[in-house]
């Protein structure tokens, strides 16, 4: 049923529709602190792959400090906070030399300055490449912003070098169907992705659900490919490319292992491949001639597919480029939000799942006179809910004046019995 609205003016919902608002904020809010409950400062866990971060502008007005959730709660309370969603391989700063004199409540004995954060305007609130605030007061319709992959800033659609919004890869319904987005600044810098094929890039869709073939042809003109003017086989490059056997031997045993073993959680500068425990292509999964004749590519943003960094080449010239462009990140699988989103989401049913078991151990724990009054009294509420019920018009909205009734008769009902 569709939210109604009473003669007073006073906006009423069902309480399905209450009960399934409030999931929807448990769910989103878990999402984005990925499951972090806030009760421990994350500095102890050093420069973690990606944590939710806010900027104080109360105690760092310059923007050039993030804290974890914990301090956020805890240490800024009341403060002037920015919510930044989060951010890879950063540590918490709150209470160091940043700060001035202020400490941090739970763990106060941290280093002077974490010096492999990085910092960009968002830490000031502002955002995108007009610089503004989100939300901007001086607007009235606030716009959904796109996040880059790489640089981590967030963008109005109509600031990121398109022509058209209906550019950007969706489906009927307006959902996304790229998994990730990179910049027109940070596209200079991924120029070696025009050298995979197709299936890295998502499609344009038309509203009536037909792929949008034409400007599907001219995006991928625009990316120049390794094959040149021969045709790809079964999506790879073959004359540039190892032989076909081994190659496909590598990328279905190799290629698709989502980048297991490459830690970039110490710091931002540590390099992919240094453990004898990475997983590396033997072979280079778009020729030998990779790091001489990397295409130069006019910068436009770019839009990946479902997935795409699965396809990414392992090999160690590949590691190697990707260690000197301080991208290592791309092939580390716990860095997608993706990832991160899925290891929240278990975070969360894992925690309802101890609620619940806790529900129950809290009944078992008491005695037979406390238990059977709680359940009294749940059963009280259930009759005195399908009273109302029972007696109310259907065509009515059920106002606050109806509920706190309830809860007054069931006190009056509470006060005979005693």
């Amino acid at each position: 049923m569709a939210s109604e609205t009473v003669d007073d003016g006073e906006q009423t919902i069902t309480i399905k529709e209450y009960l399934n608002e409030v999931e929807e904020e448990e769910l989103e809010a878990d999402l984005v602190l990925g499951g972090d409950e806030g009760k421990e400062c994350t500095y102890t866990k050093g420069y973690m792959k990606r944590q939710a971060i806010f900027s104080c502008l109360t105690c760092t007005p310059e923007g050039n400090a993030g804290v974890c959730t914990a301090c956020s709660l805890s240490c800024h309370d009341s403060h002037e906070i920015v919510e930044l969603w989060t951010k890879r391989n950063f540590k918490c700063d709150c209470g160091n030399s940043k700060f001035g004199e202020f400490f941090c409540k739970l763990f106060p004995s941290k280093d002077v300055e974490n010096v492999d954060n990085l910092y960009n305007h968002n830490f000031k609130g502002l955002y995108c490449t007009c610089n503004r605030p989100y939300p901007d007061p001086d607007v009235e319709e606030q716009v959904e912003m796109i996040q880059c992959c790489m640089c981590e800033d967030w963008f109005h659609e109509e600031h990121i070098g398109l022509e058209s919004s209906n550019e950007i890869p969706r489906d009927e319904e307006g959902e996304p169907l790229y998994e990730d987005f990179i910049c027109n600044a940070c596209s200079a810098v991924c120029s070696f992705l025009s050298l995979y094929p197709p299936t890295m890039w998502a499609a344009v869709v038309q509203h009536s659900g037909s792929t949008n073939t034409k400007k599907d042809k001219d995006v991928m003109q625009d990316i120049p490919s390794a094959c040149g003017s021969e045709k790809p086989e079964n999506g790879i490059c073959s004359g540039s490319s190892p032989k076909k056997d081994d190659l496909m031997a590598d990328t279905k045993s190799e290629s698709l292992s989502g980048g297991k073993g490459f830690d970039t959680g110490e710091s931002s500068e540590k390099k992919v491949g240094s453990n004898k425990d990475d997983i590396s292509h033997t072979k280079c999964l778009l020729g030998e001639n990779l790091v001489s004749d990397i295409p130069i590519l006019p910068s436009k943003p770019l839009f990946l597919s479902k997935n795409w960094r699965d396809i990414l080449c392992r090999c160690e010239k590949c590691l190697d480029m990707y260690n000197q462009k301080h991208i290592g990140y791309l092939v580390d699988k716990e860095d997608s939000i993706a990832e991160y989103e899925k290891t929240a989401k278990q975070k969360r049913e894992e925690k309802l799942q101890q609620q619940e078991g806790s529900e129950l151990s809290f009944l078992d724990k008491l005695g037979h006179v406390e238990k059977m009054e709680i359940l009294n009294g749940i059963a009280d509420m259930k009759d005195e809910f399908r009273t109302f019920l029972e007696s109310f018009d259907p065509s009515n909205a059920v106002t606050s004046a109806d509920v706190h009734q309830i809860f007054e008769n069931l006190a009056k009902k509470r006060r005979r019995v005693e």
